[in-house]
Order: C-alpha cells, then structure tokens, then sequence
C-alpha cells in the first residue's frame, strides 16, 4: 500500500491560505520578496509619498467618478440649489455636476480637495524623488530602463493633472484649454489638423470633456498602475541603492527586512500621508470653481494661474516675446511654438537620455548600488541645479501679474527681469554651483587627511608650530575617501601602430571632449599612502607635547573675539 502525499484529512489552519498557495504557488514569491533588505534612510520615502498620492488619488477618484457627468451638453442649474450665484444660469452638464458634488453630495467637496490635494503632493513628490535619483546617480547601470519608467511616470502625471484639471468645465480649466489649442495649432503644417483631432472640431467643441474623461479615469490611470509596479519589479531585481559607509559595498544591501520592519513602516507611513492629504482637503480650499463660473470662451480671469507643476510653461508663454513670420504660406508663431513646444522638448528629452549622455562619457561599465554624494560629481550637480533655478524662473514668471498687483510694481519691468534671468541664470548657476562643489571637495580632502581642528597648537624640539588635529572616526572617514573619480577619456593618437589612420579616432574625440566637460576640472580623492602620510604625522605630533621642549597651547577666545593663547 502507498502512503498518499498530501494527507486527505484539511488542515483547520491556513485552509484558504493553502488552497490558494497550492494552486498558484505565491509562497516562495512572498517569502522571498518578505525577506528583501531596504535601506533605512528618509529619502528614499519621496517615491513612497508618491505612491501612497496616488493611492489616494484612485480612491477619491472612484468617489467622484459616480457622480461626476463628463458631458457638454447645456443645462439650467436650478433655483434652489446652492451656490445661488449659479441659479438660473446655462452652463454644461460637466460644470453643473462638480457643483452639485461640491454642494449637494455628502462628503463631496472634502473628496474634491482632497483629490487635488493629493494630486499636487504626487508630483510633487515624483520630482523630488526624481531630482534624488539625479543628483545621487542611482540612475547608473543597471537602473538606465528604470530612469526612464520613472521619467514616463512624470509626464503621465503632468497629462493625468492636466486631463483632471480641465474636466470642471469652468472658466479657469476653460482658459487652460484655450492655451492648449493654441499650443497645437503653433506647430506648423500640421497644427491645425491637431486641433481639430484634439477638440473633435473648432475649438472648444462638444467633445472635449468626454475625451479627457477618458484619459483622465482609464488610460492615464492604467498606464501609470502598469508603470509602477514595472518600477518597483525593477527596484526588487537590481536590489536598493544605498548611501555610502562602512560595510556598505555594491554587492550588500545595509538595512531592514520588508517584513516585518518595514512593511509596519511602510503601512504607517500611508496612513500618515493620507491624514495629511484628508486634513489639508479638509481646511484648505483650493479649485473653488463657483468663483469663476461656467467656461465662455469670451471672458479671461485675471490673476489665474495652473497648477505648479505646469505655470513654468504659462511662465514661458509670457516670458517669450511676440515672434512669429510667414513662410509659403504658413505663419510661424515663434511666440507659442518656442516656450509651448521646443523648450519643453528640450528640458525633457535632456532629462530623458542623460543618464545615457554621462554613461558615454565616462566609458563606465561597472553597476554601481552605492549612491555619490552631489559634490564629488560637479557637473551633474551643476546641471541640476540649472535646471531648478530656470523651473523656479518660470514658475516666478507665470505669476507676474500678481507680483506686480501685489507689490505695485511694473509688469512689463517684471517680465523684462525675468527674461535676463532666464537667459544669464544658467551661467552663473552652473559656474557657481561647480566652484562650490569643488571647494568642498577641497575640504573633505583637508579633513580626511587631518581631522577637525582641537584649537591646540604644538611646539616641536626644532621651534615649530603645528595645530593639533583630532582624527575622523571610522564611518565619517569612509564617506569622505570611497568614491571613485572617473577623468576624461584620452582619444589617444590619430595614427595606429601600422601608420594608417585609425577609423576611430573622430569618434574618439568627439567622446572626449564631452568627457573634458564632465571631468576635466576634479579633485583627486585622498590615496592610501597619502592618508596613511598624514596619520604617521600627526601621530609623531601627538607624542611631541609629552617631549622635553615641547609646549601645547589652547587657542581661546575672549569676549571681543579676538584669539588668543
């Protein structure tokens, strides 16, 4: 008689947790995705702010998807329904429901403000995390695929804030709309032909609202549920980059297991930023679009602007001078083509492929876990920053006229200021924040070889002075010495070993001189034998006090701050 293999007798604990493993064999998945280390360190909880954003975003999403009517179709409002400056009026279907969700549906409005709460604090917090991937280098191999699930993340957002934004149908959203159309119909030849794709017909159409509907609640959401768990897939296989320390190499990861540390973090760590996102919906108003009205094509409001996350591009709309000239037959409106279009293209695509761009200048292969500290790489430092100053330009720009009504000042003296800044800002950014970086690097050097200053000043036999230094422990040394320092590619001859040209050598010199911008300008880390020249120095000064004619002396201050032995 044969012993069966699974005894027939259910086991009354865990029976539909074994049912289900048993057919679909999750448990080692689970055990092994249980047993992941993550690091502990607070920036890498901007990604999970953005996703507990948009977690939030989905529910409050559903709420208003059941009552919201994504249709242009003109109604009266009503008599007796509030607000009762709206009573009476003909307004679109769309327009009407988000007052009536705002006024009549209980809970609402609290679930209006939250939702675009939570949409602010997501991109928000996307750039944030993105901006650390940037400035850290976590975005070196094997993590290029990665950069760019999580750069198509942010665009998605931008279309998921832009598509939800314009659904209220109200004048502010209207407006909005209104300068999309504009931007279609500047990019030429085919611009008008995108317009009338777009808008189903001359602007604004009946078709509008029910396409970023859509958008807004199927195909943005979708891409972006499929995107980040592709995002967090490719986190679980690379592994998690880490800060640098002791015992923190690119074969280890330094941390917590996900169960059942940080999986209790991480659960609270959602429940705070969803009570954050609920008590800002639920004290601070924001989109009240009865205060506008109902979209009309006729008026404009002053004083409006988008969202953050897209007034740098209504800052470069009103920055931008207005150009434009005709060729064959076509006009060219440089004016909006310029700021609407190629600078965005710009500032994208660069974003996009840089991390190719450093990658072919540095001819590095390796994969790298272990994250760079910002000053020991300048130049993308510096490249960063460029990029924040010329956004916050923008963004300061898209609000000109409230500056200038606010603190009675010229608008057009505004504007002018702000397009010297736009063009002069990247130059002195980039030059000063490569200076700074070098300095301390400068600096990290002096003090890895020497320690921080004790204010004691030695004596020697031979009547010298030397300040006596107290030396780094352990970890603040490691962080100062481990990073490597990548130097410019050589091109190497122009003529091979046999006389003949080599056929790589324009090649080569192309990849060098972008190299030479990137490296040519380093601090060398401090070596080995270097730290280990200073250690023996200072250790012989260290005995020099305790010598005959040695004499230490304590560098003091008094009251008028002058020192003093």
């Amino acid at each position: 008689m044969t012993t069966p293999k699974y005894s027939q007798t259910p086991k009354k604990s865990g029976g539909p947790l074994n049912y289900v493993d048993e057919r679909v064999g999750l448990s080692g998945v689970v055990k092994g995705f249980a047993r992941k280390i993550f690091p502990d360190h607070w920036s890498f909880l901007l990604g999970e702010i953005a996703l507990y954003s948009f977690i939030t975003l989905i529910l409050t999403g559903i709420f208003l998807a059941m009552f919201f009517v994504p249709s242009m179709g003109t109604v009266t409002y009503p008599m007796d329904a509030l607000p009762v400056t709206e009573q009476g009026n003909h307004m679109s279907e769309a327009y009407a429901s988000t007052l009536r969700i705002s006024f009549e549906v209980k809970g609402g409005l609290l679930m209006r403000q939250m939702h675009h709460w939570a949409a602010l604090l997501f991109m928000a917090a996307i750039v944030a995390h993105m901006f650390r991937v940037f400035f850290t280098g976590a975005f070196r191999k094997p993590r290029e695929l990665n950069w760019l699930v999580g750069f198509t993340l942010l665009i998605l957002g931008l279309l998921a804030g832009f598509t939800g934004y314009s659904l209220p149908d109200d004048v502010l959203s209207g407006n909005g709309l209104r300068i999309a159309d504009g931007v279609a119909k500047s990019i030429p030849v085919l611009g008008t032909w995108v317009s009338y794709g777009l808008f189903g017909g001359e602007f604004p159409g009946t078709e509008i609202i029910p396409r970023l509907f859509t958008l807004h609640i199927l195909v943005v959401p979708g891409l972006i549920l499929a995107l980040v768990g592709l995002h967090l897939l490719m986190v679980v296989v690379h592994k998690h980059t880490q800060y640098p320390g002791p015992g923190r190499k690119d074969d280890n990861v330094v941390g917590f297991p996900v169960f059942p540390v940080y999986a209790a973090k991480a659960g609270g760590f959602f429940f705070i930023v969803f009570g954050f996102i609920a008590l800002l919906g639920a004290t601070l108003s924001i989109n009240n679009v009865w205060s506008y009205g109902s979209y009309d094509p006729s008026p404009v409001s002053a004083g409006a602007q988008p969202d953050w996350y897209m007034l740098f591009l209504e800052g470069a709309l009103r920055l931008m001078p207005g150009w434009e000239f005709e060729l064959l037959g076509f006009t060219f409106s440089m004016s909006i083509l310029i700021p609407g279009v190629v600078i965005p293209g710009i500032l994208f695509t660069a974003l996009a492929v840089y991390p190719f761009i450093e990658a072919y200048a540095t001819g590095d292969k390796r994969e790298h876990h272990i994250l760079d500290r910002p000053r020991n790489v300048p130049v993308r430092t510096a490249i960063g920053a460029v990029i924040i100053v010329q956004f916050v330009i923008l963004v300061i720009a898209g609000s000109n006229d409230i500056i200038a009504t606010h603190f009675e000042m010229s608008l057009n003296g505004i504007t002018w200021a702000l397009r010297i800044a736009f063009l002069a800002a990247p130059f002195i950014t980039f030059w000063l924040t490569k200076r700074i970086c070098l300095s301390l690097q400068r600096r990290d050097r002096e003090l890895a070889m020497h320690g921080h200053a004790t204010g004691k000043v030695i004596q020697t036999e031979d009547g010298a002075f030397h300040s006596v230094h107290r030396p780094l422990d352990d970890y603040r040394l490691w962080t100062l010495v481990q990073h490597d320092v990548h130097r410019p590619i050589q091109p190497g001859p122009e003529v091979g070993p046999d006389g003949l040209p080599r056929k790589e050598y324009k090649s080569l010199r192309r990849r060098s001189a972008v190299s030479r911008f990137f490296f040519e300008d380093r601090v060398e880390p401090v070596t080995k034998s270097e730290l280990a020249a200073a250690q023996a120095a200072h250790h012989q000064l260290g005995h020099g006090a305790s010598r005959p004619g040695g004499s230490v002396a304590q560098l003091e201050r008094t009251d008028k701050g002058q020192i003093r032995p």
